[in-house]
């Protein structure tokens, strides 16, 4: 069974930068899309950004296009969210997930295996 953990959260000042981290264990995701999402408190859980199987193809929700930077290493079964520029509007637990298919596109959530999140919060 494919286990996500994030990692990289945490309290940031607005306009600061952080990098989240998502490793991939038991299986490997070098053929699989992975993608970011966010929910904050008292709101549904909404795309972030998603990066095909071999990183060729990115797709980003307008909110964070240009801000944010979706990647990956299939060498190591990792995937990165840069985030600069950050907002108070962008404090939000983040989930990394992965889909079985090889490109999922913007506004799909054909996602099959999800993390526990990691909270990144925006605030002066």
């Amino acid at each position: 069974q494919v286990q996500l953990v994030e990692s990289g959260g945490g309290l940031v000042h607005p306009g600061g930068s952080l990098r989240l981290s998502c490793a991939a264990s038991g299986g490997t995701l070098s053929n699989n899309a992975m993608g970011w999402f966010r929910q904050a408190p008292g709101k549904e859980r909404d795309f972030v950004a998603t990066i095909d199987w071999n990183g060729r193809a990115t797709e980003y929700a307008d909110s964070v296009k240009g801000r944010f930077t979706i990647s990956r290493d299939n060498a190591n079964d990792t995937v990165y969210l840069q985030m600069n520029s950050l907002k108070p509007s962008d404090t939000a637990v983040y989930y990394c997930t992965a889909s079985k298919l090889a490109y999922v596109p913007r506004g799909s959530r054909a996602y099959d295996y999800w993390g526990q999140g990691t909270q990144v919060t925006v605030s002066s």
